[in-house]
């Protein structure tokens, strides 16, 4: 019997031509309203960008989009930031720390809170995974920050999301995921007491 031919491979496409995906687009329509607030584009410009980024179908439609903007500041080569809550806790913030594109909290027995309040982030978005275990976790982002929790499983300790949807311009989207374990995973805006100190205190760092 003769063995028949086997059908050639098709051939890769090139990166320019592979298709857009939703979060693609999103990535660009993000980039976009940075660079209007930051007065790189008019309003004019923004609104024909961002009706052609929803419409790209590939990934060299929208690099058209971003050609002439500074890239994103990027986080790769940076490690991600990992804190473990041990026996008597961890704590990131507040005060000025330096945002790596992700962050990881293992709540453990102590606990970890992270507390974006006082930072200059330039991320557009940053990946926190939590991890509620035995004593939670705790997220606190500054107003004007939105925060996607859709990827986290509340587990039994449970997920409260005390965040605002609002989001401003040239902010980065917290996107939480993980797993709230016993302790549970909340994500909140600065409490009274928190803004309280941060009137009295503005310049701590």
């Amino acid at each position: 019997m003769t063995a028949q031919p086997a059908e050639p491979s098709p051939r890769p496409a090139p990166s320019g031509e592979l298709r857009a995906s939703h979060d693609d687009r999103e990535a660009v329509v993000e980039q976009l309203r940075d660079a209007a607030a930051e007065g790189r584009i008019d309003l004019d410009e923004l609104d024909s960008r961002l009706e052609q980024a929803l419409t790209s179908k590939t990934h060299a439609e929208l690099a058209v989009l971003t050609a002439d903007l500074p890239r994103p500041t990027s986080a790769e080569g940076r490690p991600p930031l990992v804190l473990k809550g041990g026996m008597s806790g961890a704590s990131r913030g507040p005060g000025r720390w330096e945002v790596p594109g992700r962050v990881i909290a293992h709540g453990g027995v102590g606990g970890v809170k992270v507390d974006f309040t006082r930072v200059e982030c330039r991320l557009t978005e940053v990946a926190v995974e939590a991890y509620g275990e035995t004593s939670g976790v705790t997220v606190v982002i500054p107003d004007g920050w939105a925060a996607d929790t859709n990827g986290l499983d509340p587990g039994v300790g449970g997920l409260t999301d005390k965040t605002s949807p609002d989001r401003l311009p040239g902010t980065p989207l917290i996107r939480l995921t993980g797993a709230g374990g016993m302790g549970g995973v909340i994500i909140r805006h600065p409490n009274r007491r928190e803004q309280r100190k941060m009137r009295s205190n503005p310049a701590q760092g």
